[in-house]
This record gives C-alpha cells, sequence and structure tokens, in this order.
C-alpha cells in the first residue's frame, strides 16, 4: 500500500474521532465520511499505538463526558460547545448526523436527510447481524466456544438476511438511477448513507467471499455501478491505497471459511 497522504483541507474545531485501535469496526464509516469529505481528523488511538496506558492511547478512547459515552466510537470536538467546552458524542448513526451536513454528506432537501438517515440506519442492521454470525450466543466468549451456533446463524444470515438486505439497497438505488445512475442511494452526489452502505459490502466481500461471489450477479446495480463507483471517488480511492485504511481482522467482519458458501 503507498504510504503517501493527500494533504487534507484543516478543520476548526478539528475532530478528534475515539475508537479501538487495529480494526475498521463501527469507525470505519466515520473514517470514511472524513476522507471522502478531504477533512482532516485525528484517529487517536490508530495514531498513538501500541501505549494503551498512554494520555492519547487507548485510555484516551475511553473519555468521559456528561452524557457519558457508552461505547465507542465517539467523536470529540473541542469548542464545539455553548460553553466553549468539547463537544463529545457518540453512537455511529448519530455521529453521522451531526456530521453529515458540516462535510457536505447530505442533501439539502429535509425529507432527502431523513431518507440518507433511514438508509444508514437499515446498513447499520446489516452489520449487526454480520457481528452476530460469528458471536451469536454471547459477546464475551470466544468464537471457538459457539461455533456449532455461529455456523447455523451464517448459514440462516447467508440464505436469507443477505439476499433480503441487497434486494432492498437494489430496489433503492433503481428507484434513484434517474438521478444517482446507480451510484448513489439518495439524491445524485456522495452522501454518508452511500459510505456506510459500502463498507458493509466491502465487509461482507470480505467475510463471506464465496457467498457474495455467487450472488454480486443477483444485484448488478450494487456490484458493477454502486460498488465500484465509490471506490473511485477521489477521497475514497485515495484513502484505500493509503496506510491509514485498518484492515480487516479480528472486528465485526470476520472470515471464517467454515461459515462462508461450501
Amino acid at each position: 500500500m503507498s504510504t503517501s497522504e493527500p494533504k487534507k483541507r484543516r478543520t476548526n474545531p478539528q475532530y478528534e474521532l475515539l475508537y479501538h485501535p487495529g480494526i475498521p469496526g463501527r469507525g470505519e464509516h466515520i473514517r470514511l465520511a472524513f476522507e471522502a469529505a478531504g477533512v482532516s481528523y485525528t484517529d487517536t488511538a490508530n495514531e498513538n499505538p501500541p501505549n494503551d496506558k498512554g494520555s492519547n492511547g487507548y485510555k484516551e478512547v475511553l473519555a468521559d463526558g456528561n452524557p457519558p459515552v457508552f461505547a465507542p466510537p465517539a467523536l470529540r470536538i473541542p469548542g464545539a460547545k455553548k460553553d466553549g467546552g468539547a463537544l463529545l458524542i457518540h453512537q455511529t448513526p448519530n455521529i453521522l448526523l451531526y456530521l453529515g451536513p458540516k462535510l457536505g454528506l447530505v442533501p439539502e432537501d429535509e425529507a432527502e436527510r431523513f431518507y440518507v438517515n433511514q438508509l444508514t440506519l437499515t446498513a447499520l442492521d446489516v452489520s449487526n447481524e454480520a457481528h452476530d454470525t460469528h458471536h451469536p450466543v454471547a459477546v464475551m466468549q470466544y468464537y471457538e466456544d459457539q461455533k456449532d451456533e455461529a455456523l447455523k446463524k451464517a448459514t440462516d444470515f447467508r440464505g436469507t438476511r443477505i439476499p433480503k438486505f441487497f434486494s432492498y439497497f437494489e430496489r433503492v438505488l433503481k428507484g434513484n438511477e434517474s438521478a444517482g445512475q446507480g451510484r448513489y442511494l439518495v439524491s445524485d452526489k456522495l452522501t454518508y448513507a452511500d459510505l456506510v452502505w459500502w463498507q458493509v459490502v466491502d465487509g461482507l466481500n470480505f467475510a463471506f467471499p464465496k457467498e457474495m461471489e455467487a450472488r454480486s450477479k443477483e444485484f448488478p446495480l450494487i456490484y458493477t455501478k454502486f460498488y465500484p463507483g465509490i471506490k473511485e471517488d477521489t477521497g475514497i480511492k485515495q484513502y484505500l491505497a493509503s496506510d491509514r485504511r485498518p484492515k480487516y481482522s479480528m472486528g465485526i467482519f470476520r472470515h471464517y471459511p467454515e461459515l462462508d458458501r461450501p
């Protein structure tokens, strides 16, 4: 991968992403928004590895506030509160709802902004279900402790849930084809809903390569226009070619061959 880092537009205030180091996870949806918009941000834990005990390492990801953050990802914006303090918000769709207008990743039309949000929430449902294929019983247990249940869950996910969700998003792209040309879910330009759905598709391609290869012909707009089209967006293309893009490993999308299509 290229180590060259394109110059990004400096912002005021600066944005600080607080998320687990080393994995894409739910924080990746927020990284993609910044990268697509060409806006600088601090990826706190990834930029300060591996000293988890340091003031800028993973300890910083667990930043508290009022109300407190339940779990990463969180976004901290110094000076953004009315009293001049740092604004600290969490929950992936909530962060994107906040960032969308500021990064130019939502349409001007109010109704279309609701469409962007509802598509984002639906795409994140797929992400949650994908996670449950390898941890269907208990999040704090190892995959190896629930392999039998995971196989049952993954088989159902591949057989019923993937086609259900993908058929829906194919229909959305078809309905917006006159404006979006198959590349965008809402209107005629990139929104954060596109980025979230793209990341979900990309993660599933990693986790279930045989299944997704077999399914790709069923969803021509997703696989011939949308998925490759987003990859060619200038900011995303540069990001994917950089060392800033975390590799899939032990996060939401995991590749276990035994859970994929036989």
